[in-house]
């Protein structure tokens, strides 16, 4: 680990500044920036906590929104009585994520900014890999792609993005908000995440100096009926090869209407949109109807050598995760 100086932001300005200055890091709960530190994925050369911001931790739900601060850690927004009730999918993503321990440390904003677990990018001998080293290649094009992308990845990279949370965000149509020396501004989750294309190291839509500050959920009747189904080698602590987060608003067991996103499968929380819309009209309990629905937004879908079981289990993961968000299961 490279030697670095450690600070203590008093001020959410102050953060800003510092999140702007070239060789400078922000810590939040940790547990993702020390891995970098120790893999030699970052180097700082001075690090500046933010835990005393006070204002950047809450969780509020008002008549229209769920409001977390960037702050706000994970096991609390998982525990919270209002985010249960309201986006259970949520909850559950939550408590699927982690070790209790790293739920306790770890922050929502942090959860946002976490890094691929692609074992090409975390090898501790460094090998060709477009997000740590650009120009390098993509290790994973022709070595061991189980775990990796089969929608949106690129030439360039196949890596998938390891948050559980922001898989259900996706299906509440949650709003990042981020603050800046000059501005603030609300990023839809949709575009917070950019996919690999030719520049596999831009991960996001932040701008030098931008700072999560705020995730906020519009309310909805749809979003207390929603789920969130984790598939994993392991059932703990492991992440996940196949996720699907739903909501679902119906009429009897007939679909009126419908939310879904996958984990694990692409760079980023993958919107079912063409679904979504096929899905009206279709009963909760035609399993094959709804498999038909889900089928155009596969046709993209680019398996590699050993991960083509993934587009099955996908379109499985999804329709269960439906039923339930439902109440048929």
């Amino acid at each position: 680990m490279t030697p670095f100086t450690y600070a203590r932001a008093t001020s959410l300005s102050s953060a800003i500044a510092a999140a702007g200055t070239q060789g400078v890091s922000l810590l939040a709960g940790g547990t993702e920036l020390l891995n970098w530190m120790k893999e030699g994925i970052a180097a700082p050369r001075r690090v500046v906590d933010i835990n005393a911001l006070e204002e950047l931790d809450y969780i509020e739900l008002t008549a229209t929104e769920l409001r977390l601060g960037a702050l706000a850690r994970m096991s609390a927004v998982a525990e919270h009585p209002d985010v249960c009730r309201e986006f259970p999918a949520l909850s559950i993503a939550l408590e699927k994520s982690a070790s209790q321990q790293i739920r306790n440390m770890a922050s929502m904003g942090g959860n946002l900014m976490q890094r691929t677990r692609c074992p090409y990018f975390r090898a501790e001998v460094q090998l060709p890999c477009n997000k740590r080293a650009p120009g390098s290649g993509c290790a994973a094009r022709e070595g061991d792609d189980r775990s990796h992308a089969v929608l949106g990845g690129s030439a360039h990279c196949i890596a998938t993005h390891p948050s559980d949370a922001a898989v259900a965000l996706a299906i509440f149509d949650a709003i990042v908000r981020v603050q800046g020396a000059r501005e603030t501004r609300d990023i839809p989750i949709d575009d917070f995440y950019v996919l690999p294309g030719e520049t596999p190291h831009v991960e996001n839509a932040l701008a030098p100096g931008e700072v999560i500050v705020q995730i906020a959920m519009p309310r909805s009747a749809m979003t207390p009926r929603s789920h969130y189904i984790k598939l994993r080698e392991r059932t703990s602590y492991e992440f996940a090869l196949v996720s699907a987060a739903a909501s679902v608003e119906t009429e009897g067991k007939v679909i009126r209407a419908a939310r879904i996103a996958l984990g694990g499968v692409a760079p980023q929380p993958w919107r079912l949109r063409s679904a979504e819309t096929e899905l009206t009209g279709l009963a909760l309990d035609d399993e094959a109807a709804m498999y038909r629905a889900l089928e155009p937004d596969f046709e993209a879908a680019r398996p590699g050598r050993h991960n083509g079981f993934k587009i099955e289990l996908a379109r499985r993961t999804a329709i269960r995760a439906l039923q339930v968000a439902g109440g048929l299961a």
